[in-house]
């Protein structure tokens, strides 16, 4: 059985990494046709970089798959004003064309990107399941949730360590409650969620004590003893423990982790849920500089941290996992996910990036622009070798960090178990 499950592992981690070539492959062919529509020349469309493993010519285009399936890549000729061309092609040289026809092509990469990854999230939210934004993630949002209890296996006289042989056993169980059993009051004081639970029953002295609840929609009461134990305060986790009381239950959340919404209601919350996977991706870029001392760490060995930045390789390892272990949704929010960020990545005005040539293009027509009110001479377009400096610090930093992650990837995957 292990060895099904490995070897499904290993069939579907390379199944989704021929998905992420071939949306990158997309993102190529966007740019591509976009610039033969315009009429622009484009020499060159292959997959992957490295060696070429074999090409073939279609008119004017050469197409063709390289050694290392790590990406794609499409030559525009005529991208900056430095490219040479053959005196009868000078005129199909990207530069030449206008802003905003450039701005489409370097833009469509990015679009078809975009335009998997709203089907997609459609499809997740009518059919699969996505992430239910209203699930308790923080301590405040835990406390809010009514006070629906799961019962834990004993008390222990302290938190620093798990159930031992001699512990007591849950009051909540001896007294007959059940998982999922709602808690009201506590010898007649009230309870309205789960941090009322925990106050309240802390502020009972330890002994029996009556204990109201509702189960499947009727009331009842139970008679709890009460366990004596050292717990911190609730309001100072970092304070000296004190004798407290415990019922011995923990929280059970009743709310779904994954919703659907069905094809309707799925339009309205693609369009929420695109917004939300956009703010999680910029929220996780900031985090990025902060987060390479414990990606190092990993490599050196420490613990993963989850929240650590992770490669094409640990997503295809990662959605490799999911698919084998039947977690669909997750597999495809994966997919969605790693297509949101290489849209915005690509958009980042930074050469040798889209966003990078897009802003060239529109800093070149707006100092035109100036120049002409003014009734100066154009100043023509940017001199590329004076960013070239720029540029290979770019590319320096991200093929280091994409080197870095690649090997955390490798020896210290992030994992769902």
């Amino acid at each position: 059985m292990g060895y099904l499950l490995a070897m499904s592992q290993v069939l579907f981690t390379i199944a989704f990494a021929v998905a992420i070539l071939v949306s990158v492959s997309l993102h190529e062919l966007g740019h591509m046709v976009s610039a033969k529509r315009f009429g622009m020349l484009v020499t060159r469309f292959f997959v992957g970089y490295g060696p070429t493993v074999f090409s073939w010519r279609r008119g004017e285009t050469e197409y063709g798959l390289k050694a290392i399936p790590l990406g794609g890549f499409c030559t525009i000729a005529g991208m900056t004003r430095d490219d040479e061309l053959e005196p009868k092609d000078e005129h199909r040289a990207m530069w030449r064309f206008p802003v905003w026809k450039r701005t489409v092509v370097m833009v469509s990469g990015v679009t078809v990107q975009f335009a998997l990854a709203v089907p997609g999230l459609w499809f997740a939210t009518a059919f699969v399941g996505v992430p239910n934004l209203d699930y308790p993630q923080t301590a405040q949002q835990l406390g809010a949730q009514p006070a629906a209890i799961v019962l834990a296996g004993c008390v222990t006289p302290d938190t620093a360590r798990a159930c031992a042989a001699g512990d007591p056993a849950s009051p909540a169980r001896a007294a007959g409650l059940r998982d999922g059993d709602v808690l009201t009051a506590v010898n007649g004081v009230a309870i309205a969620n789960y941090s009322d639970m925990l106050r309240v029953v802390r502020d009972t002295r330890p002994g029996l004590a009556e204990v109201a609840y509702v189960r499947d929609g009727q009331p009842g009461t139970v008679r709890a003893d009460l366990s004596a134990v050292q717990r911190p305060s609730l309001s100072d986790p970092t304070a000296a423990p004190t004798t407290v009381a415990a019922l011995g239950v923990g929280l059970q959340v009743t709310a779904p982790r994954e919703v659907t919404f069905g094809p309707a209601g799925a339009f309205g919350a693609t369009v929420t849920y695109t917004g939300w996977m956009a703010g999680q991706t910029w929220e996780a870029a900031k985090r990025i500089p902060q987060k390479v001392p414990a990606l190092w760490r990993s490599i050196t060995g420490d613990e993963r941290d989850p929240a650590t930045p992770i490669s094409v390789v640990g997503v295809s390892l990662l959605g490799g996992e999911a698919a084998s272990l039947g977690m669909w949704s997750t597999v495809l929010m994966i997919f969605i996910g790693l297509n949101v960020f290489m849209v915005f990545f690509n958009l980042l005005p930074l050469l040798p990036l889209d966003g990078g040539h897009i802003a060239i293009a529109w800093f070149e027509r707006a100092r035109s622009w100036v120049a002409a009110r003014l009734g100066r001479p154009d100043p023509g377009g940017i001199d590329y070798f004076k960013l070239m400096p720029l540029t290979y610090a770019v590319v320096l930093i991200g093929g280091a960090f994409t080197l870095l992650t690649i090997t955390a990837d490798v020896i210290n995957p992030i994992t769902i178990r």
